[in-house]
């Protein structure tokens, strides 16, 4: 006879009893705590989720906020989301009603630091583009550039200024690069995916990922608009955007699918040089860029773009070749990130055939859910995501404390 299969609730337990205590983050990276992705930060998510959504003492949590915060907090030019002040004041976002009077001076005087940091990155990011330089990801991105940073102002301030300038900075950044950019897209890159130099990405490429392409600045402008902020030319910018992912769009048996990124040679040619759909993950695969197609197609009222990009979700969650190639549980590449990202999609759906996506995602994340066999415990990676998202599956609720904001997708 076979062992019964752990339900969802009992794997949470395992994966939260694993991540009760802090421990002291490596002598020579003092900061690593400030990480959102892999660090104190992140993990820190899982607690206030679980004492909001389930009760019980809130010292776990305080634990894992105060070694976040166990050290000087970096606002430096570097920082983004998920590093330094903003991972860290984007926690404090996330810490229940009874409890936020433990931190609201250190909160305030963090958001102060990000708001300043939000305007020297776009002086920053302007003046490049008045230069007519190719950007880096650390520009724009949602990790460490500004639409991580926007991710956060729209969350806590979204009628400050500085939210507006990040805004009029991602339209500039979707108008072309010329002449020294030679008529490029504007988030265009000077270096290839992995942040290098690469004879198969001479002069840079561009990116569709949310986590480091284009779709992330969609997915900040369609939230924004879902929320009343706009500026000039905020539409026509999220249109421009639209028209790059549909002139890229590949078709299949399985459905429209996206390339993760492409070079000056498949720019030139037209076409990408993959040839089949890769892993429909959140951070660079169809599941992502669904997200922020059918946001889009909300935020400007067009029931057909919505009704495209649900469609798109639903036929590579259900395609058994590229949920094939799943290989891990965490937010960014497996299948929390799919889970996570299904159940936001599925309570905006207008194509009936969503709504029964999350369960069957559910139990494949359940299925594959193994606490300890994750290479790290963090968030973004590791067993703290895989562990936020089995929260959201075994209450079939949204999460109560907004944590997937940081992914946008919220």
């Amino acid at each position: 006879m076979s062992a019964p299969v752990a339900t969802a609730p009992a794997i949470l337990d395992q994966y939260t009893a694993g991540l009760a205590e802090p421990t002291p983050p490596p002598e020579n990276e003092p900061w690593a705590v400030q990480s959102l992705a892999e660090g104190a930060a992140g993990i820190a998510l899982l607690h206030t989720e679980t004492v909001s959504r389930y009760g019980g003492s809130w010292r776990p949590a305080h634990r894992w906020i105060t070694a976040a915060a166990s050290g000087p907090i970096s606002a430096a030019d570097q920082t983004g989301l998920f590093l330094g002040a903003p991972a860290v004041g984007f926690l404090l976002t996330t810490v229940p009603p009874a409890y936020q009077h433990l931190y609201s001076s250190g909160r305030e005087k963090l958001h102060q630091h990000i708001i300043d940091l939000a305007n020297r990155r776009v002086d920053a990011a302007l003046a490049r583009i008045d230069r007519r330089d190719l950007p880096t990801f650390a520009e724009y991105d949602l990790f460490y550039g500004l639409t991580g940073i926007g991710a956060y102002l729209l969350r806590t301030d979204p009628e400050c200024p500085a939210l507006e300038r990040v805004l009029h900075y991602l339209v500039a950044l979707t108008r072309p690069l010329a002449p020294a950019g030679r008529g490029l897209p504007g988030w265009w890159v000077r270096h290839d995916p992995a942040r290098g130099e690469s004879s198969f990405f001479p002069g840079g490429h561009g990116n569709f990922g949310a986590a480091h392409g284009i779709t992330g600045p969609l997915l900040l402008l369609a939230q924004a608009l879902r929320h009343g902020i706009t500026v000039n030319g905020h539409q026509d910018a999220m249109f421009t955007i639209c028209a790059h992912l549909d002139l890229w769009c590949q078709h299949s048996d399985s459905g429209p699918w996206w390339p993760e990124h492409i070079s000056r040679r498949d720019l030139d040619h037209g076409r990408p040089h993959h040839d089949a759909p890769t892993r429909p993950s959140w951070c660079y695969g169809t599941t992502g860029i669904a997200r922020a197609g059918q946001l889009a197609g909300l935020a400007l009222r067009s029931p057909t773009l919505q009704k495209f990009y649900e469609d798109a979700l639903y036929r590579a969650l259900t395609d058994p070749a590229q949920l094939a190639q799943v290989t891990d549980t965490g937010l960014c590449h497996g299948w929390a990130g799919i889970y996570q990202t299904a159940h936001r999609a599925a309570a905006d759906a207008l194509d009936p055939r969503l709504p029964a996506l999350p369960e069957r995602l559910g139990h494949a994340l359940t299925t594959h859910a193994k606490p300890g066999n994750l290479p790290t415990p963090g968030l973004i990676n590791g067993a703290a995501g895989t562990a936020l998202a089995l929260t959201t599956f075994a209450s079939k609720q949204a999460p109560i404390t907004g944590w997937d904001a940081c992914l946008l997708i919220n």
